[in-house]
């Protein structure tokens, strides 16, 4: 049985109540399990895909739970897929979220972002697809992960994975070592769910709102 250590998640900083933080709405089925987890750190989190409403966040998060190439056509539908690439503010990608940011997913067959330099490819038969539950997250690189020890446990649902590469900020070991983390300049992305993740998910929620 793995063994959860429960963590002090940090206070939010004075003046928390002012920073305007915008979840893209898109359809993604994890939105509101992101809404619940930025409360509990005590703030209010806006659903929106209004391209001025996004562009004026102090921070972005977003999400993704589903199919890769169906995420991607209401992305474009209605212009984010044309914005969030431009946006100068730290926004986080989550789990699909991520891998829509990288350049291409084998899931669809589909064209992604284009922010983090590398492709998204599927598990290979050696191991059971999708992974689901919690796994370790190792050789943490960022200020996302302040305050999280090597090797905690995050929570995670899916059959594709980003290969290793220079942008990797934290690795898992699923039968090979991936990327379940990536920053590039003022982008950040996790293959993990932080808002399904306990208090070391919170964490890394709080961390990257202080960012």
């Amino acid at each position: 049985m793995i063994q959860i250590i429960k963590h002090t998640v940090s206070a939010p900083p004075s003046g928390a109540g002012g920073l305007k933080i915008v979840i893209i709405n898109y359809g993604a089925g994890n939105i509101q399990s992101i809404k619940f987890a930025i409360q509990r750190l005590g703030y209010e989190a806006v659903l929106s895909d209004n391209v001025e409403e996004i562009t004026a966040a102090d921070k972005v998060i977003f999400p993704g739970v589903g199919e890769a190439s169906s995420a991607m056509k209401k992305l474009k539908s209605t212009g984010l897929d044309q914005l969030i690439p431009t946006l100068k503010q730290p926004v986080l990608g989550i789990c699909l979220g991520m891998q829509l940011m990288c350049n291409y997913c084998e899931e669809g067959d589909t064209k992604g972002l284009g922010i983090f330099d590398v492709d998204v490819v599927k598990f290979n038969n050696t191991v059971k697809v999708p992974q689901i539950g919690w796994n370790q997250i190792s050789n943490l690189k960022s200020a996302l992960f302040e305050g999280i020890a090597e090797n905690e446990y995050m929570y995670l649902v899916h059959s594709y994975y980003v290969p290793m590469n220079d942008e990797a900020i934290a690795t898992t070991d699923y039968g090979l070592k991936y990327a379940s983390a990536l920053q590039k300049s003022n982008f950040y992305g996790t293959q993990f769910h932080p808002e399904k993740s306990g208090d070391v998910g919170e964490q890394i929620l709080a961390n990257f709102l202080k960012i």
